[in-house]
């Protein structure tokens, strides 16, 4: 059984030549060579009749090794990163912007030729994914914010209700070691682990409250919801080095087959949650007058004619089309 465990890489900021220095003396180095080949050639064939065969060897090798030394010239700009390899030895991160020298033997990681296919396969499928940046090359990694737009999702909520939902994730690159080795592509891993993430959460919520339910749901608690969005993209993305500025919803529906169920039953709670208001101001009205009537003693009833009184207020109250009074003309009790 295979009990090795594998370790998290973590970023370590370090400092490589200043280019502009490096590219006087390669320049200077690389005019002395010139100038060496056409000495040795010059004066061999003056003095002896041929070139000085020890001074054009150096020479010749010299050139290549020079023009070697001249790739690992390399520029960075701000909230620009590059990731030194060497060998497969991760030997640190370069941060300052500007022009750099650094060993020419630093390698290129996977990480562009992942994003190449990455992108070359989402253009031949049609898979409708926009495709992720154009790698920069030498290790190097934006540390910009970024903004993921995800697609509409149709998923089930807590109760088993298909909807649809879509969020908006804003996010960028902490720790470039983590987003190079710890992960095989990051910019394929986070809108993965994002549209994970956001089915998942759909699953925790209802879309809406239900009857006599104050427990949190997608519509009505946005900033709730998002909140827990985004702490559970921080855990999944956390991995890769990336850190998760915002999210937040940008669509939230039920899906068109229930979508005119719902709203009829959405209509019909509160057409109930209206009448129930009514009903409940309407009683306090009346009990209110019976009082005011009984302390004041303005009239005496008997019960059958508070019950009448009663039913009387209670329709002009909670009727909802104009109520036209009867004027009695006669006695209380005619």
């Amino acid at each position: 059984m295979n009990t090795n465990k594998v370790t998290a890489a973590h970023e370590q900021v370090v400092r490589v030549q200043n280019g502009w220095a490096m590219l006087i003396l390669l320049i200077a180095a690389l005019l002395a060579d010139s100038g060496l080949m056409v000495f040795s050639i010059k004066d061999g064939v003056e003095t002896t009749g041929q070139p000085h065969g020890g001074l054009l060897a150096i020479a010749i090798i010299a050139l290549p090794i020079i023009i070697v030394l001249m790739t690992g010239l390399f520029t960075l700009q701000p909230n620009q990163a590059r990731v030194l390899v060497l060998f497969g030895a991760y030997k640190g991160t370069v941060r300052t912007p500007g022009f750099h020298w650094g060993n020419p033997f630093y390698s290129n990681g996977p990480q562009q030729a992942a994003s190449w296919r990455a992108n070359l396969a989402a253009a031949k499928t049609g898979t409708g994914r926009t495709p992720g940046p154009l790698p920069m090359g030498r290790n190097k990694i934006s540390l910009r914010a970024r903004t993921l737009n995800g697609d509409k999702l149709k998923v089930n909520d807590k109760r088993g209700n298909p909807i649809e939902i879509a969020a908006v994730v804003v996010w960028r690159v902490e720790d470039s070691a983590q987003a190079m080795f710890d992960v095989d592509n990051y910019e394929n891993y986070v809108p993965i682990q994002s549209e994970s993430a956001l089915r998942h959460l759909a699953s925790l919520y209802a879309y809406d409250h239900s009857e006599e339910d104050t427990e949190i749901t997608l519509r009505s608690n946005v900033d709730d919801v998002s909140k827990s969005l985004r702490d559970e993209l921080q855990e999944r993305l956390g991995k890769a080095g990336v850190v998760v500025d915002e999210a937040r919803l940008t669509h939230l529906a039920y899906a068109p087959e229930i979508a005119q169920a719902m709203l009829r039953r959405q209509q019909a709670e509160a057409v109930i949650a209206a009448r129930t208001k009514i009903v409940q101001g309407a009683v306090s009205m009346v009990d209110m007058a019976l009082k005011e009537l009984a302390e004041k003693s303005v009239v005496n009833l008997d019960d059958e004619r508070r019950a009448a009184m009663v039913s009387n207020l209670m329709v002009v109250l909670c009727g909802e089309s104009e109520v036209h009074p009867v004027v009695n003309t006669g006695t209380l009790y005619s």
